[in-house]
This record gives structure tokens, C-alpha cells and sequence, in this order.
């Protein structure tokens, strides 16, 4: 698979996670972006610190914790901030 295919497959990947899980937990990101306007600052922290512990050779204690995952979960938080931003703007 080339660099394009790959990048698609994550990203296609992020979207399918981002559905799923907005659908499960009601939106949740949005509201608590209300709630807390720079809550992206939080989330990209903790995954940021759980990236730092991986990559650092910490134990994992969550199955589906791995250095993949959690490069993931920063790139579709970064992505659903953006999402939120552009949606205020209308």
C-alpha cells in the first residue's frame, strides 16, 4: 500500500470512529466544548501523556492503548475541534 492509500485508510478510519462514537455518546464533545470552551486543551494532554508514557516504554493497561491508537485519537480530537469551529461559524 503507498503513502495515499495509507492516509485514506486512517483517515476513513477517524470518520468511522468519530460516527460511531458520537452516535454512542450523544455528542458529548460538543457539549462539553460548551460547557468548557478550550477542552481541547485537556483532551489533547492526556493523550499527549499517554503518547509520551508508550513511546517511553510504559506498561500498557488498556487493551487497544497502543502508540497507533492513541496518534489516532490525537489527529480526530484536532479534527472534531476544527469541526466544531467551522460549524459555530456556519
Amino acid at each position: 500500500m503507498n503513502k495515499i492509500e495509507i492516509h485514506k485508510s486512517i483517515c476513513d478510519k477517524s470518520h468511522e470512529t468519530y460516527k460511531a462514537k458520537n452516535s454512542d455518546y450523544g455528542d458529548s464533545f460538543a457539549k462539553l466544548r460548551k460547557k468548557y470552551p478550550n477542552a481541547i486543551l485537556i483532551r489533547l494532554e492526556d493523550k499527549l501523556n499517554r503518547l509520551e508514557v508508550l513511546m517511553n516504554g510504559g506498561q500498557q493497561q488498556v487493551a487497544d492503548e497502543s502508540i497507533d491508537d492513541t496518534l489516532l485519537d490525537l489527529a480526530t480530537y484536532a479534527i472534531m475541534e476544527l469541526t466544531e469551529r467551522r460549524a459555530e461559524r456556519g
